[in-house]
């Protein structure tokens, strides 16, 4: 009797319409509560859509078409709800057995009517994670669906762009998961549901082998459980979960993990003998080209979109320039070991960059602004993010308040944030608000990018590797160690006369680093 409207949920504040990219259910299908009924693609995000209620479907919008937010995309009908739930059971209870049919139908009654009465229903849905931060993917449930779970027990770990974090249960009572493993989330969207007050013994009778063989089985992991891309990992390197240390939660093993772990040697042979001699001409043709296909990372899959969306939705421009490094160079070799002695940390390139950066940053403030709507907010500190490759991917930590700190306090506070990204400790809070980046390709041997803005800011500082070259200095021809500078910057914030003016402010304070210490 009654029709449920599905409409098209928010996704982002600054999303405004959908398009319907595939429907993973046919008009007139029986659905499911929190079942997925289709895929919706955003200009940021793709996301699944899943049912309100259980009923009938009925589609009111065509693959391929756009809707506004809050517009109506189906409707599901749920009158024959009960005679269709009702329907299969009877059917099922007297196939099996029809003379013992009674005592079933018993066990079956209690079961329901112990979930029924567990009251209210608690949502749970994905929370804020930092003010760019617009959705998180699932990476892996720590819980299954069923569970009895404990308020501030881990149930699942989440992803973003710039940080892997977890999400403690809410409530006590029993899991019920609305979004899968893989699924990418807009903030604010339901990820499960909470059965408030129910307890595991519920579920138990109804099923009692299933759940015992189950238990015993995560027995050896309730100290330490393996997320489902570690244990995959694992697999294919032949390495029982038990032989690594987990660096997660609880003993949790996770990715890089098991990315570090080493693979017995003797496994992998054996499997690859028997096999040889029934096809040894395909294994070893010489013009035989491989091709193999891995699937993408929730974390990388998160990390193209957005840089996509950078790209889309910023005017962004690239201006470059030179430095002589002399200088720097020079003052460091004089320093460096009194420099660490002192303060028990080396004196690196960085610091001097980012130094530069924000003296630069007081002399121009539109750089260190970004764009809220229909406004410019200017911001009047310096919250340096630095971009640091992991081996999950590239994350931007910040340093904060840089434009107040020393030499050593800044490259105390690099060392700091570069360990805790490689071993995957870094928090929202170390991750979330820079407003101007610098990213280092020279690292990698890089001579020359463009490096894509990181939204919200407005810009971005290049650096590449030091080469000597032949440059002319006073009329003459001399060898000096030299770099190239890239500002990527947003168009519609800042012009190119103030990013232009912005770089060669950075490379005066580089060419005459005396400038930095005296504030000039």
């Amino acid at each position: 009797m009654a029709e449920i409207e599905i409409k098209v949920p928010p996704v982002g504040e600054s999303i405004t319409e959908v398009t319907i990219g595939n429907w993973f259910k046919n008009d007139g299908d029986f659905v499911k509560l929190d079942e997925v009924i289709c895929g919706l693609d955003s200009d940021k995000a793709t996301f699944e859509l899943t049912a309100e209620s259980e009923g009938v479907l009925h589609i009111k919008a065509q693959e391929g078409d756009t809707l506004n937010i809050g517009d109506l995309i189906a409707t599901i009908d749920s009158s024959a709800n009960g005679a269709a739930a009702a329907a299969p059971a009877p059917a099922a209870e007297k196939a099996p057995e029809p003379v013992a049919a009674p005592a079933p139908e018993k066990t079956e009654e209690k079961a329901p009517a112990a979930t029924a009465a567990t009251g209210e229903i608690y949502e749970m849905k994905v929370p804020a994670v930092g003010e760019s931060i617009t959705e998180v993917t699932i990476a892996s449930w720590s819980k299954k669906d069923g569970d009895h779970v404990e308020m501030d027990e881990i149930l699942c770990e989440l992803e973003s762009d710039k940080a892997t974090f977890e999400l403690p249960s809410e409530a006590v009572g029993t899991l019920r998961i609305v979004g899968k493993e893989g699924d990418t989330l807009a903030i604010g969207a339901v990820i499960c549901k909470i059965e408030v007050g129910a307890s595991t013994g519920t579920a138990a009778p109804s099923s009692a082998p299933a759940p015992a063989a189950a238990a015993e089985t995560d027995k050896g992991y309730t100290e330490k459980h393996t997320s489902p891309v570690a244990a995959k990992i694992l697999a294919e390197k032949g390495i029982d979960p038990k032989d690594v240390n987990g660096s997660g939660s609880g003993g949790k093993i996770m990715k890089d993990d098991a990315l570090k772990a080493g693979a017995k040697p003797a496994a992998p042979a054996p499997a690859a003998k028997p096999a040889a001699p029934s096809a040894p001409a395909k294994a070893a043709a010489p013009g035989e080209r491989g091709q193999r296909r891995e699937k993408m990372s929730s974390l990388r899959r998160t990390i193209a979109r957005r840089l996509v969306a950078v790209k889309s939705e910023t005017a962004m421009l690239t201006t470059f320039n030179e430095v002589d490094m002399k200088p720097v160079m020079d003052l460091r070799n004089k320093f460096k070991d009194k420099f660490k002695e002192k303060h028990e940390v080396g004196l690196g390139f960085m610091s001097f960059f980012v130094k530069a950066v924000t003296v630069a940053l007081k002399d121009f403030p539109v750089v260190n602004a970004y764009i809220d709507g229909e406004e410019l907010v200017y911001n009047d500190y310096a919250d340096i993010s630095i971009a640091v490759s992991t081996p999950r991917g590239l994350v931007v930590p910040v340093i904060r308040n840089a434009e107040d700190l020393s030499f050593s306090a800044i490259e105390k506070e690099i060392v700091r944030l570069a360990v805790r990204a490689r071993d995957g400790k870094l928090g929202l809070d170390e991750m979330s608000g820079g407003t101007f980046t610098i990213t280092n390709g020279g690292t990698f041997g890089s001579m020359l990018s463009t490096p894509i803005i990181n939204a919200p800011q407005s810009a971005i500082l290049g650096m590449h590797n030091i080469v000597e070259r032949a440059v002319v200095v006073n009329g003459e021809i001399v060898i000096r160690p030299i770099m190239f500078l890239a500002l990527s910057y947003d168009h519609r914030t800042i012009d190119g006369k103030d990013s232009v003016s912005f770089l060669v402010r950075v490379k005066q304070l580089l060419e005459d680093p005396m400038r930095l210490l005296l504030d000039m």
